[in-house]
C-alpha cells in the first residue's frame, strides 16, 4: 500500500514570513502521522529554510513509496 494511504503530512510553521525572511531563532515542525490512529510517526523540528524542502522531499515519497520502504527511508533522517 502506499506511504500516502497510510500517512499524512503536517506542517507547521511558527510565523507567517517566509523562511528566507523568517527571524533566525523560529522553529518549524513537520510531522508524518498515521492516519489510523493519529499518532506521529516521525517528526523534525526544522529551520524556516529547511521546511520547505523537507516537506517537498515527504510529499515526494508519500506519493511514490510503499509504506513499509517510506518509514525505512526516512526513520534513520528523524529528529530524537
Amino acid at each position: 500500500m502506499r506511504a500516502n494511504r497510510e500517512y499524512e503530512l503536517l506542517v507547521r510553521k511558527a510565523g507567517r514570513a517566509p523562511g528566507l525572511l523568517a527571524s533566525q531563532d523560529r522553529t518549524d515542525l513537520v510531522e508524518v502521522v498515521e492516519i489510523a490512529t493519529g499518532e506521529v510517526a516521525l517528526f523534525w523540528d526544522t529551520a524556516p529554510a529547511q521546511t520547505g524542502r523537507l516537506a517537498r522531499a515527504l510529499r515526494a515519497d508519500l506519493s511514490q513509496l510503499e509504506s513499509d520502504a517510506f518509514m525505512a527511508k526516512w526513520r534513520r533522517w528523524q529528529s530524537d
